[in-house]
């Protein structure tokens, strides 16, 4: 059975988007409809929400970073079992990269590949009937794409919003409602974003509150009319390969960041994931075969790391005669040393010649497309991998040589990035995560 779909898009960040997809995704719960969320692009954070919201894991669709193929089988996972998928984009609409048609990365290829309408969110807030110019442009840039209606963000009073309305009655773009200007509907961040949805208070209450606006200020019957296009059929072969058949997956505040459809993928190929808690001071678990450490705040959690004694000797244990990998927050943790923001330097396992520091912060943001140096748990030597870069972190220590990196990467236009990563015995990491 095909699933309709939405695009929750806006013409820039910042605009509203997490928090009209989170208000309409519970609401829509509340009366009873399986819908289910999905993320545009490389993110962690905002799926988690997404699941909080609805019961459900949220899926990342990333034109750019997965193959066709992978892409639909995300597709798929996103759509099963529901009856209608409410996909939340990242940035602005059409903000991508430049690649080939239907490649860039950007949401509209998300809403153009599976018909997906979308609706827009309008951050009106210093604007009035020059909202509508705004959104005539996002109706007329991309001929590949439909916007169904608008809903307004950050209406100051009546009167802003009917000077708003009149102008998008103009161009005959319908409002699907609107939220008032409320600091209160702000979501508490840090800096890679909305704190976790894990570690946000009162989750239950805030959503429920964002439900009860959706309810009152937006049009929820003519937004479910508009969705519309498919779904594609989940295909497990598409999916990523696991690295081990019993994974020992770190898992608690500190190491969080682990993709939905890498772990649906690894599962759909018979393997089963261990989670333990380094925080906890537990070691991978007897029994596995492999070892994973996402990316998470191990910066915000360094000193219980460093201290976590049962945990460090039995991942040392494991590395031993098993793989181990780590991604961004795992990489730093499977370093000599870890530096904070107040300077502090704390020891970390010490199973890669790697040290990183917090100290100053220096943003690393951008697609990578990684070719393996050696054989290793994330494929055979000269694999293309695709990956996303996003922290604040910086090596402390020389870059490695071929003897030792993880892989020759490139960004997303094909510049030469040098070598990342790397690898020691059976230890791996790196400051991507993978994608597809």
């Amino acid at each position: 059975m095909s699933v309709p779909g939405l695009l929750v898009a806006a013409p820039r960040s910042s605009s509203g988007k997490t928090t009209v997809t989170l208000a309409l995704l519970r609401a829509l719960r509340r009366r009873g409809i399986a819908v289910r969320g999905a993320k545009c692009g490389p993110d962690y954070i905002d799926p988690a929400f997404h699941e909080a919201a609805t019961g459900f894991p949220s899926f990342n669709l990333d034109s750019f970073a997965m193959a066709e193929p992978m892409l639909d089988a995300v597709a798929g996972l996103a759509g099963t079992d529901a009856a209608l998928v409410v996909a939340e984009g990242s940035m602005g609409l059409f903000d991508g990269i430049v690649a080939g048609a239907g490649r860039t990365g950007a949401n509209a290829d998300i809403a153009a590949r599976y018909g997906w309408p979308v609706l827009l969110v309008l951050d009106v807030s210093g604007a009035a009937q020059s909202a509508a110019a705004v959104a005539l442009g996002c109706m007329h840039y991309d001929p590949r794409i439909r916007i169904a209606g608008v809903v307004l963000n950050k209406v100051a009073s009546p009167r802003h919003r009917r000077l708003v309305e009149a102008g998008l009655a103009k161009i005959g773009l319908p409002v699907f409602g609107a939220l008032m200007r409320d600091a209160g509907l702000t979501l508490p961040e840090r800096h890679l974003g909305l704190v976790q949805a894990r570690e946000t208070n009162d989750l239950d209450v805030r959503l429920d509150r964002l439900a009860d606006l959706a309810e009152a200020g937006l049009d929820l019957d003519a937004i479910l009319a508009a969705a519309a296009g498919v779904t594609p059929s989940p295909r497990a072969g598409a999916l990523p390969n696991p690295p081990g058949q019993r994974i020992a997956v770190a898992s608690d505040a500190a190491f969080s960041f682990l993709y939905p459809h890498m772990a649906a993928g690894w599962r759909a190929q018979g393997a089963e994931l261990v989670p333990f808690s380094p925080l906890a001071d537990e070691a991978p678990p007897a029994g596995c075969d492999a070892a994973w450490l996402p990316g998470g705040y191990p910066e915000l959690h360094a000193g219980y790391l460093a201290a976590a004694t049962t945990f460090l000797a039995g991942l040392r244990a494991f590395a031993m005669d098993r793989p181990v990998h780590g991604e961004c927050g795992g990489y730093m943790v499977l370093g000599e040393s870890l530096e904070d923001a107040e300077g502090v330097t704390h020891p970390m396992a010490n199973l890669l010649p790697v040290a990183t520091s917090y100290r100053v912060r220096k943003l690393h943001l951008g697609y990578r497309v990684a070719t393996l140096v050696a054989d290793g748990p994330l494929g055979r030597a000269g694999t293309r991998l695709v990956g996303h870069e996003f922290h604040y972190a910086s090596e402390r220590t020389p870059a490695p040589d071929a003897d030792g990196a993880l892989a020759s990467v490139t960004d997303a236009e094909n510049v030469p990035l040098g070598l990342a990563g790397h690898r020691l015995g059976r230890v791996t990491g790196s400051f991507f995560h993978l994608i597809g």
